[in-house]
């Protein structure tokens, strides 16, 4: 029996059945989806699922025929999905305890961010994984940055930012905030001067959530999609960018882990990237 719930905690589920098919996604509908540069995801029998509270706070994005991404209306974060019969695919990023799994894969690998290098040995498929029955879209087209600039933009397409020159800080962050706010093993952040950030269109459908007990973790989320947005960082220089939602290379790579402290336990970092228990010292 685990439990999970949304960032705000307004949603909240239970899990009864053990939890199987996990993988690691790095399709570009996921990584805008949940802002990260992969999404983690099992699935359990849907009698083996409960919701335990706000069921009515759950909005529904259809991403694609027959795919349905759901997130918390007030917080923006990923929430089980039922959208295949039978089954209910549970966001470990959510999870408050160890499910007692761990991924067996990565999938869609061949869409993978350029700016994420995967590491560790667990298998790799292209696209879905041999035996699973599921046709495999295109990669949505987007519109390209012009030369020197970086461009971004949540899942519906409706909210775009533009950032002059490359993301250059990209840090990978695992503390519990982020992984709720993401739904996925951990963030990972862009950091960009104010300056060279400018939002090109849908700023008026961004919603916005800060944890009432901390001090500077706010949320922005397209309340269309729920994918995560851009958002100032408070009483500091610098715009927070969700690298998933970041089309083309950014030019920047990440370079340091942070927050392992509160690493999810179904997670392991195999990278040769620095780890630091909290904040890193710069």
């Amino acid at each position: 029996m685990v439990r999970g719930r949304c960032l705000c905690g307004d949603v909240a589920f239970e899990v009864s059945a053990e939890i199987g098919m996990v993988t690691h996604c790095h399709c570009s509908m996921c990584r805008k989806f949940h802002g990260a540069a992969f999404a983690t995801h099992g699935a359990v029998p849907s009698d083996g699922f409960r919701w335990l509270k706000g069921e009515e706070l759950v909005r529904r994005f259809a991403s694609s025929p027959g795919n349905v991404r759901p997130f918390c209306r007030r917080c923006g974060s990923n929430v089980p999905s039922d959208h295949l019969p039978g089954f209910v695919f549970i966001p470990l990023g959510n999870l408050d305890d160890d499910p007692g799994v761990r991924p067996l894969a990565h999938i869609f690998v061949a869409s993978k961010a350029p700016w994420y290098e995967i590491a560790g040995n667990l298998p790799r498929f292209d696209a879905y994984p041999p035996g699973f029955d599921g046709t495999a879209l295109p990669d949505p087209v987007r519109e390209p940055a012009p030369p020197g600039h970086v461009r971004g933009s949540c899942l519906c397409g409706q909210v775009a930012y533009e950032i002059e020159g490359m993301i250059e800080t990209i840090r990978h962050c695992h503390c519990s905030r982020c992984r709720r706010a993401r739904s996925a093993a951990h963030a990972s952040n862009g950091f960009v001067d104010p300056a060279r950030f400018r939002s090109l269109r849908g700023h008026d459908l961004l919603e916005s959530f800060k944890v009432p007990d901390a001090e500077r973790f706010i949320h922005n989320f397209c309340r269309e999609c729920g994918s995560p947005m851009p958002r100032p960082f408070p009483n500091r220089p610098y715009v927070v960018i969700p690298m998933g939602g970041v089309e083309g290379d950014p030019g920047g790579r990440p370079s340091a882990h942070i927050f392992v402290g509160s690493k999810a336990p179904w997670y392991e970092i195999a990278d040769g990237l620095p780890q630091h228990v909290e904040y890193s010292p710069t």
